[in-house]
């Protein structure tokens, strides 16, 4: 069965100087099994139901801008995964959460950007899966225990999103300054709930969790890790990697479940 991965997906401008966090995601697509597909939760594509991309030839999406012309060259042409995406579609519809296809949304870069790291060649199926922002946490947990069975099929199941995500206070943040507090304390919590399996305090985090609200002002970049906990078997195995900050306060952690360590 094949592991399940949340990644902070960080800047898009990663590809172009991937530092520490590239070194992580290229030893991790090499440690990996091969993925027979990969599904991808992206923080960047949101819908009010649930949507899989289906797409034969997914489009490269450039979804920000202000960023150096040389991103915006920048392609991931892999193949689509319609079928896969089919499959997930029927899954969500057993567990009754209601699905649509789309046949032309195209890899946006929180889907993009890690895979072109981790997997270079762009040779692996993907499709992307959207998020219901005005759901909570427990909605997207229920998405991904409905989705487990993919994993049987030999289909990675990415939730990419980030562990803190304030840009307002990235900002702000003065280069050079520590991590402060609120951001280590929120990480150190959510590390702490996930390594004792607390799958009902993570999903009241915004109330438990220190500083919650700073971290996320909005919970669309933490709510793919609950679909990748969702998939997951058993979270007290999950393994932490990557426990780096960038820009002052984005934390770049990543978490597989049931997979290598």
């Amino acid at each position: 069965m094949m592991p399940v991965l949340f990644l902070s997906h960080g800047a898009p401008t990663l590809p172009l100087d991937a530092g520490e966090t590239g070194a992580a995601w290229r030893d991790l697509g090499d440690r990996l099994p091969r993925p027979s597909a990969i599904l991808v939760i992206s923080a960047h594509w949101e819908s009010q139901i649930a949507t899989i991309s289906r797409a034969v030839r997914p489009d490269t999406i450039h979804d920000f801008s202000g960023f150096p012309e040389e991103l915006y060259r920048l392609r991931y042409p892999a193949p689509g995964a319609p079928q896969m995406a089919e499959a997930a579609a029927e899954l969500l519809q057993r567990s009754c959460i209601a699905v649509q296809l789309d046949d032309t949304h195209g890899l946006d870069h929180g889907a993009w950007v890690p895979l072109s790291i981790m997997y270079p060649q762009a040779d692996i199926p993907v499709a992307q899966l959207s998020l219901q922002p005005q759901r909570d946490p427990a909605w997207h947990l229920a998405v991904g225990r409905a989705l487990r069975p993919l994993r049987e099929q030999g289909v990675l199941i990415v939730g990419s999103g980030a562990i803190t995500h304030n840009l307002r206070a990235v900002m702000r943040h003065p280069q050079g300054e520590p991590v402060p507090d609120w951001v280590t304390e929120f990480r150190d919590w959510i590390a702490s709930r996930i390594g004792a399996g607390d799958v009902d305090a993570l999903c009241a985090y915004r109330a438990l969790a220190p500083h919650a609200v700073q971290n996320h002002p909005s919970d669309e970049h933490l709510l793919p890790l609950f679909v990748a906990m969702g998939a997951a078997s058993k979270l007290e195995d999950a393994h932490h990697m990557n426990a780096v900050t960038t820009f002052g306060i984005l934390s770049m952690d990543a978490w597989i479940f049931d997979g290598v360590g």
